[in-house]
């Protein structure tokens, strides 16, 4: 049995950022009631729930399962035509927030066993053309951004459902 590959220094550095926008993520939404969690935020009708299930699965899941590893599986399940911002009726929350914890998970997994200049494994040319990231390392300063990004529309859905800030300094 061989040892596990110790993750790069600079694959961790950038990992070690991207899990701090993931509890960023999974902190400012803690406490909402599964009501609160469905409530369209903005009008275009997008909900908390919906957002971290879109993490989970075309951000975690599409960058480091299909792109990264080029796992196939994971590519068959993109082609299912599901819009992830949309979270079935019949799904609680408990089980969307348990997907994004799932994925963040195996992405860490994909990411810590590969060099930053890892190539992409598959990219879908048929959807968006020539790729604009080239390697692990580009993809986890993408996947960082997202997130960041979203945790921010997160920190403004919160204020207006209940008034509650994330780390307010003054």
């Amino acid at each position: 049995m061989t040892a596990p590959i110790a993750p790069d220094v600079e694959v961790r550095a950038l990992l070690s950022a991207l899990a701090s926008q993931r509890r960023h993520v999974l902190g400012i939404i803690d406490g909402l009631e599964e009501r609160a969690l469905r409530q369209p935020a903005l009008p275009s009708g997008w909900t908390c729930l919906g957002l971290v299930q879109h993490l989970a699965l075309d951000v975690e899941r599409f960058w480091f399962g299909a792109v990264v590893a080029g796992d196939k599986k994971v590519i068959a399940a993109l082609d299912d035509g599901a819009d992830a911002w949309q979270v079935a009726p019949g799904a609680s929350a408990q089980e969307v927030l348990d997907r994004y914890r799932a994925e963040t998970t195996l992405a860490d997994a994909v990411a810590e066993q590969l060099p930053p200049d890892t190539p992409l494994a598959w990219w879908p040319h048929h959807l968006f053309g020539e790729p604009h990231l080239h390697s692990l390392r580009d993809v986890l300063l993408h996947v960082i951004t997202e997130t960041a990004c979203h945790a921010g529309h997160l920190d403004a859905a919160r204020e207006l459902l209940d008034g509650r800030r994330w780390l307010v300094l003054s």
